[in-house]
């Protein structure tokens, strides 16, 4: 079975294995999430289930997501999201988070990465600058832009000064240390993507080792 969760992050702390040494993690407060719909080869051409998570005002929710949550027979929720799984679930059925996962699972967490603003070359891509003599005129700039008659263009893919961070990332691979439903907890080895506070995707790693 697909295992999936929805949380936000709450930061990170160690821990310490039988032998004395610190172990990275990152705690999530997860779920619980509230089945919204589930989707179907013969409707929808694939199968999913939405799910919702989060308290929310009800007027802060857009008439199409209302109706949905109304179909359901469930309190709107802040975020909506599917997940690929051939299981079923009953609309508005409580999904925690020991549900689905239990400690030494692995999984795939997504996330948006903190946001860095504009950026140049030298903290966006880590490349070298210039020298730093006064003479050089030629501290952090970009550098060439390539050949020059031909082909008279800049190449696809030429890494440039821009917005840094603010991406979708996954992080694959991570191991579960801890799956607490009692407090709605998940704390996984090692970091995960985005600040404190971030919504977070937590589902089935898709290249378990």
């Amino acid at each position: 079975m697909a295992k999936f969760m929805l949380g936000r992050k709450a930061g990170m702390t160690q821990l310490f294995d039988e032998n004395g040494l610190a172990i990275p993690a990152t705690v999530i407060d997860c779920g619980p999430v509230v089945v919204v719909q589930n989707k179907n080869l013969e409707t929808d051409g694939y199968q999913a289930v939405k799910v919702g998570y989060g308290a929310v005002r009800a007027k802060k929710v857009t008439r199409p997501l209302k109706g949905q949550y109304d179909k359901a027979g469930i309190e709107p929720r802040k975020f909506m999201r599917e997940f690929r799984t051939d299981e079923t679930f009953e609309p508005g059925r409580e999904i925690t988070v020991s549900d689905m996962f239990q400690a030494g699972d692995q999984v795939d967490i997504s996330g948006v990465s903190k946001g860095k603003g504009y950026a140049g070359t030298i903290k966006r891509y880590g490349q070298k600058g210039g020298p730093d003599s006064h003479g050089s005129m030629y501290h952090r700039r970009v550098g060439s832009m390539g050949p020059n008659t031909d082909p008279a263009r800049v190449f696809k893919g030429k890494k440039l000064p821009g917005h840094m961070g603010s991406a979708n990332v996954t992080v694959q691979n991570l191991k579960v240390v801890i799956a607490d439903g009692e407090r709605n907890i998940l704390v996984v080895r090692g970091a995960v993507p985005g600040p404190k506070g971030g919504l977070v995707e937590i589902s089935t790693s898709v290249k378990a080792r």
